[in-house]
């Protein structure tokens, strides 16, 4: 009992003299002092100190040789707390203002990288995931040789295919509600965005489905024509996916659609 009573003043002993600490180097009128102790701060992992007293830094540092180091410990410890939108904003201003920095490549792949971690699910408005892309992007073209491009590319790859998901719930709800004219004309739009897409040979089966669909439902003048062009898409399907596991529904789906086609040459003898 008195260990841990001893213990417990301890602790408390040492959070008072933490604080007091700290609030000792943010009173400084030392920069140098207070750029030291907020490196500390970082590398003790504890980023809200840092990321405090880096900011009041950044007036002060801003034009000087001094400023790139400030900026990228500042946008690494919005990092550590999980603040991407603040971590990009510093990393994108060190790109921008100091572009020979040491720090330079590092922070282009880092705003994409930012991006890529605040990127939302795909049912939700995909402007931030675009905005990731197109930042690796620009770090593969301006750094072609760093050994971070092999991974800006995989970043680059699951985002499309997150993009090409959004496309394909967007296609998939004008599908579930008998919208089939515009689920045609969304999944072929995804499918011309994104062809490198896993999702192509689903995205690829929808489609024929909901060509097949348009034209089961076409009042007669059109359903000869949608018919054939649903028979097309499944030849397209058939050669792409020959062993698909969607391969017998789509093989009903040609039959039903040969029918169709005999039925309106007789109708139109």
């Amino acid at each position: 009992m008195k260990k841990n009573k001893f213990l417990a003043i301890a602790l408390t002993a040492l959070l008072f003299t933490s604080c007091g600490d700290y609030n000792k180097v943010l009173m400084s009128s030392d920069n140098e002092f207070k750029y030291k102790r907020a490196v500390e701060y970082y590398n003790s992992k504890d980023f809200t100190k840092s990321s405090q007293i880096l900011n009041d830094l950044v007036r002060v540092y801003n034009g000087t040789s001094k400023a790139d180091d400030v900026y990228y410990y500042l946008a690494k410890s919005y990092m550590g707390q999980k603040d991407y939108l603040s971590a990009g904003t510093y990393f994108k201003r060190l790109v921008k203002e100091y572009p020979r920095s040491e720090f330079a490549e590092e922070s282009q792949f880092m705003v994409g990288y930012c991006f890529y971690l605040d990127s939302p699910k795909p049912r939700l408005d995909q402007t931030v995931t675009e905005q990731g892309i197109d930042a690796l992007q620009l770090f593969i073209n301006l750094f072609p040789s760093s050994s971070r491009v092999e991974e800006a590319t995989r970043l680059i790859d699951e985002m499309r295919d997150k993009m090409a998901y959004k496309a394909f719930l967007n296609a998939k709800l004008y599908y579930d509600l008998g919208y089939y004219k515009s689920s045609v004309v969304a999944l072929t739009n995804c499918i011309k965005d994104f062809p490198e897409t896993k999702y192509r040979e689903e995205l690829m089966f929808m489609l024929l489905k909901s060509k097949f669909l348009l034209a089961v439902n076409s009042i007669e003048d059109k359903k000869r024509e949608r018919a054939s062009t649903a028979l097309d898409e499944y030849y397209t399907f058939i050669d792409e996916f020959p062993k698909s596991q969607n391969r017998k529904e789509a093989e009903r789906l040609f039959n039903e659609l040969s029918k169709m086609n005999k039925t309106e040459d007789k109708n139109a003898q």
